[in-house]
């Protein structure tokens, strides 16, 4: 896939969710994966194609498709 979409997903709030942006507007708050697949479908792309590490495409901020909770402070 030769993605035309600038796709950010921003570290996660404090209750897990993580904001998406494509092409600086912002789609909404993903609670997990499923969330973002459903946005970039609703951006024109296939959810079939798409590859949540595919660094093309998605940058991730604060932590990958893995990371759904917030991080926790010592102190």
């Amino acid at each position: 896939m030769s993605p035309d979409l600038r796709v950010i997903v921003y570290p996660p709030d404090t209750e897990g969710g993580r904001r998406v942006r494509v092409d600086g507007e912002i789609l909404g708050r993903a609670t997990g994966p499923n969330d973002i697949f459903e946005f970039l479908r609703r951006a024109g792309l296939d959810p079939d194609d798409i590859n949540l590490d595919d660094q093309l495409l998605i940058e991730w901020r604060g932590g990958g498709p893995a990371v759904w909770t917030p991080p926790t402070s010592d102190g």
